[in-house]
């Protein structure tokens, strides 16, 4: 599994075999990477795509300094499961955006 950022599509690519077997798409606020939405092919479900690629991007965000905003549920979840990486979470606009949600929803 080779797993890139395509910086010019704001996405994390995983390839097994020159097949896409997933991704993560996210937006640069502020100097924040805000995940929003990670999908992995029914080809390559349960085989490790989607935390591959959280592993990779959270790491390779970490290494440059940077901070996220986990919006997508996959990245949140898993980042809740490996708290070693919460040092890079911006709580804080997080934590507004789901008030804000939520104050929108009722």
């Amino acid at each position: 599994m080779e797993i890139k950022n395509d910086v010019e599509n704001h996405q994390y690519v995983a390839e097994i075999d020159g097949a896409i077997a997933g991704l993560a798409v996210y937006h640069l606020r502020g100097g924040r990477h805000i995940f929003v939405h990670t999908e992995v092919s029914d080809e390559f479900a349960n085989a490790g795509v989607g935390s591959a690629i959280v592993r990779t991007a959270l790491d390779e965000i970490r290494s440059q300094g940077g901070i996220v905003v986990p919006i997508c549920p996959f990245f949140a979840g898993w980042i809740e499961r490996h708290p070693e990486y919460d040092d890079i979470v911006d709580r804080a606009l997080l934590d507004r955006i789901n008030r804000s949600v939520t104050d929108e929803n009722g």
